[in-house]
Formats: C-alpha cells, structure tokens, sequence
C-alpha cells in the first residue's frame, strides 16, 4: 500500500508544459541552501536516529524506527522535488534589467483597481509566489494580463463568480512599474 504522503509532489505548485521555471535570485538561493540543509544536516541526523533505534531489536513496534523511516522518506522526496527545481530553473535578476515601463517578470506593479483602490504586486516564480506579501506568480490570471502591458495601460482581468459577485471582467489600471529585488523574508 502506498505511503498516505506519496502524493506530496502532486500537491505542490506544478508548471504548465513547455514552460520555463522563472525564478529570482533570492528564491533559487532559497531552493539551495534548503537543499543543503537537508542533505547535511537533517538527512543525516534522521539516518543515526533510524540505525540507533534498528539496534534496538524489533522494528514493528519502534516508534522511533518507523518515524524515521517515514521521516527519511519525505526528506528524500523533498530533495528529489528540490533537484528537479534547481535543474530547470531560469534565474532572472530584476535589478539586472534595464529600465522599462513593460511589465515582465520580476516587475513591482502598482495599480488601481475599478474601485478606485491601489494594490501593489510583485511577479515571481511560483516556488516563491506568497499571496500574503502581494508576490504572485507569472502563471497567476492577474500577473498573466499584466504581462507586456506598460504604465498608464488597462488591462482586462476576468473575474470568476463569487457569492456576492457574478463572474464578469475588472479593468485594472497600470500606475507604475519598477524594478527591484526584495530581500529574502
């Protein structure tokens, strides 16, 4: 029977086919060092767990010996996931583009909304995409219709049906467009 966390990859975000894996430079750094982490520090420190508590004698009912195992299973996943991120990574520095009002990725946008409200996002990989700190992915609908266009552009953001709202289409006006990096968090 399959381990109830075999489907941890599935669950992460996945790129569209034949597309490249952007990122910035504070994100790949990120992917490395957690990888590093876990291949010099944790891996090995589940690994003496798991052979101290096999010293012990009967595996079926050693709560250390089985965590340890499903433990040291996740911690390879999570490096074979890491891998595959790292191999396919497109690192694109924001603060290495030459100044431009065109959104791409790696842009800072301010924009207003049909509200009148102004909302700031930043356009990111999707390994570093956090909702929270307005940083959404390139892949997200809002940061695709945002794509090529520039300052002083409206876009048109459909918009799904909610409780209160029907779907429709928001008009989102461009304010600015910059470029800068952020420090990791």
């Amino acid at each position: 029977m399959a381990d109830e966390n075999d489907d941890d990859e599935v669950r992460l975000p996945g790129l569209p086919p034949n597309t490249k894996n952007y990122m910035t430079p504070a994100c790949y750094r990120r992917l490395l060092d957690e990888r590093e982490h876990l291949v010099n520090v944790e891996r090995p420190e589940v690994v003496n767990v798991v052979s101290w508590a096999a010293s012990n004698g009967d595996r079926s009912e050693n709560g250390d010996y089985l965590y340890g195992k499903r433990r040291l299973r996740e911690i390879d996943r999570r490096i074979r996931f890491l891998n595959k991120r790292i191999e396919s990574a497109e690192v694109v520095d924001p603060d290495s583009r030459p100044p431009t009002d065109q959104i791409f990725f790696g842009a800072t946008v301010l924009y207003c909304d049909q509200k009148g409200e102004e909302h700031k996002i930043r356009i990111v990989g999707i390994d570093e995409a956090d909702a929270n700190h307005g940083d959404v992915s390139w892949i997200s609908p809002i940061a695709r219709v945002f794509l090529k266009a520039r300052e002083g552009d409206e876009v048109k953001l459909p918009t799904p049906a909610t409780v209160t709202h029907p779907a429709g289409v928001e008009t989102l006006e461009i304010l600015e467009v910059t470029y800068t990096s952020r420090q990791p968090r």
